[in-house]
């Protein structure tokens, strides 16, 4: 079904796989660690197995991180990851990667729609990957997983982002590379689009019900602009 382009009124984003290339530094940390055991791997192929890996594990994660919600103990964890954050425990040395094209993206949207901010990170590492890379004046409405009481795949932040940007949670459009971003917009009745720069699997994106479903977060320019 594609996207009814007179319903978009503001334009809201995930970060990590959507934004940001968090997903591919993960691979990169793990083809590190396995290079040794290369080896082992068939044609000594260590990255396509830690793609894979953390493909995997994706889902899993973000099952176990939603049940923590759902029982209230998920505010705790990131708090507490924040406090690992300030104490330099789990920073990496290297800093965040932005998607190629996506800061150009971000500024000519910025002059037709208001943008919004929908992720399950903490507020300070959301935050630094917004000012690393000069982003947040783009947004009008930044939720982190610290946001609502709820964060994804419940609807609460981007009802709440809808709100800061005085438009109809009906009238966002919800920007995102996994199956948590496409059930987000969908329980709010927004408008959704997957994008595959992350580890979302096109299969699994049109079965959460996606509206629309691009290569790359940098796609959606094109479309929504030229067909304004």
């Amino acid at each position: 079904m594609p996207i009814d382009l007179s319903r978009v009124k503001a334009i809201c984003f995930d970060v990590d796989g959507t934004l940001s290339n968090t997903d591919d530094q993960f691979v990169q940390k793990l083809d590190s660690w396995l290079s040794p055991l290369r080896f082992a791997f068939r044609n000594r192929d260590v990255h396509k197995f830690a793609r894979k890996l953390v493909m995997f594990t994706e889902g899993p994660g973000n099952w176990a991180y939603n049940l923590a919600d759902r029982i209230g103990l998920d505010g705790k964890i990131v708090a507490l990851g924040d406090r690992f954050y300030e104490m330099g425990i789990g920073k990496s040395t290297q800093p965040f990667q932005i998607i190629t094209g996506v800061r150009e993206m971000l500024d000519n949207l910025h002059n037709h729609y208001p943008l919004g901010i929908i992720s399950a990170r903490g507020q300070k590492s959301t935050y630094k990957f917004l000012y690393q890379f000069e982003l947040l004046a783009n947004f009008g409405a930044v939720a982190t997983s610290q946001t609502c009481k709820h964060t994804k795949p419940y609807p609460e932040p981007l009802e709440w982002a809808a709100a800061r940007l005085n438009v109809a949670v009906t009238s966002c459009l919800m920007v995102g590379d996994t199956v948590v971003d496409i059930i987000t917009g969908k329980k709010a009745g927004a408008q959704t689009v997957g994008v595959l720069c992350g580890f979302g699997d096109k299969k699994e994106l049109e079965r959460a019900g996606a509206d629309l479903i691009l290569h790359s977060t940098v796609d959606l320019e094109g479309y929504l602009l030229r067909r304004s």
